[in-house]
């Protein structure tokens, strides 16, 4: 118990450290590129002070995530049998596809972004890749993922605390694309206020870390602490004020990045509560899209995503994420306590 709690705190603080080291070099390199955001006029008018803010910081948690994921899964592999087989019920093998696949998941995604931001940077406009080319690579992302976990033998069954394992058939391919491309968009769309999208991630990556470590996914737990302390580190200079935003290249990698979490758990059902915060963001926008086509010009919010509606209704950015942060606890608790009593059982 005691190397399993070094073992997780390492990978932790490590990612701290890298994500916030590579953000004091990456920062003003952004500046001299002149990579700045362009605000839309549709947005809060006080958001135009957020002017020429540089775009693409999501990468500093992305070279800590991918750095200490590689080199910690790698110790695993190698040395898991002896550090934690006496004590844990072990697979590795299941555990690094899991990673590795949900590593790669992320990364493609982080690579659309990266796609997105610069077309953004390049013609000087807060518009990238269309929606249908956005979709369109992120289906073939999420049809390679999950191609790469049937070949190796992942099977198409979901668990479900307290109904046990369900086995969904050809279904569970179609259902799960669906899942993560919705997933990856609702965590973009939650990246609009200073901090909110790094804080609402780290506490669902704490939860994941809590989980996995319930079900001796030890891996897992390492994988889920990377992306907690990784985020940390992007919050020294994401949050409020904002010296560098995350831009699409991070927001979609974080996107994958909980898709890829819920999935080696096996039970991608926990996005639901986890990701209650990601999925209000969401549905608050296609609510006001429809709503908006329906009455021929009213609007159901006064801004959407809905954390722009708080703030039009006088909530400060910090008030957002301090709340919004604070229901995503709470839901990962009570997802930490379904898996404890109604799914920790179930091994790989």
């Amino acid at each position: 118990m005691v190397v399993y709690g070094i073992w997780t705190f390492c990978a932790a603080i490590l990612a701290f450290a890298i994500s916030a080291i590579v953000g004091k070099f990456l920062i003003p390199y952004l500046h001299k590129l002149h990579f700045g955001q362009t605000i839309l006029d549709i947005g809060p008018s006080w958001h135009k002070e957020k002017q020429g803010t540089p775009i693409m910081g999501g990468i500093m948690f992305i070279v800590a995530i991918t750095f200490v994921t590689l080199v910690s899964t790698f110790v695993y592999i190698f040395a898991g049998d002896a550090l934690f087989s006496q004590s844990y019920p072990l697979n590795v093998g299941k555990e690094a596809t899991y990673i590795f696949a949900g590593l790669g998941l992320a990364l493609a995604n982080g690579i659309i972004g990266f796609i997105d931001d610069y077309t953004k940077v390049v013609k000087k406009r807060n518009l990238g890749l269309t929606a249908p080319q956005k979709l369109v690579l992120q289906f073939l992302v999420a049809g390679i993922y999950l191609a790469v976990l049937g070949l190796s033998g992942c099977g198409t069954t979901t668990v479900i605390p307290f109904a046990g394992e369900v086995d969904l058939g050809f279904f569970y391919y179609i259902l799960s694309a669906v899942v993560i491309v919705g997933i990856v968009n609702a965590v973009n769309l939650t990246d609009g206020v200073d901090g909110l999208d790094g804080s609402i991630t780290f506490f669902v990556a704490v939860s994941f870390m809590l989980i996995s470590s319930a079900l001796y996914r030890l891996g897992i737990t390492a994988f889920s602490a990377a992306v907690a302390g990784a985020c940390l580190g992007f919050l020294v200079w994401n949050f409020h004020p904002a010296k560098v935003f995350m831009g699409d290249t991070g927001s979609l990698f974080l996107g994958g990045m909980v898709c890829a979490l819920a999935f080696a758990v096996r039970m991608p059902i926990l996005l639901l509560p986890l990701g209650i915060v990601y999925l209000c963001e969401m549905f608050s926008v296609i609510l006001q899209v429809g709503y908006f086509k329906l009455t021929h010009g009213k609007r159901l919010f006064k801004m959407s995503p809905i954390h722009h509606h708080f703030e039009m209704s006088g909530w400060s950015e910090v008030k957002i994420v301090a709340v919004f942060s604070a229901v995503t606890a709470v839901f990962g608790v009570i997802s930490f306590l379904l898996v404890s009593f109604g799914a920790r059982h179930i091994l790989y």
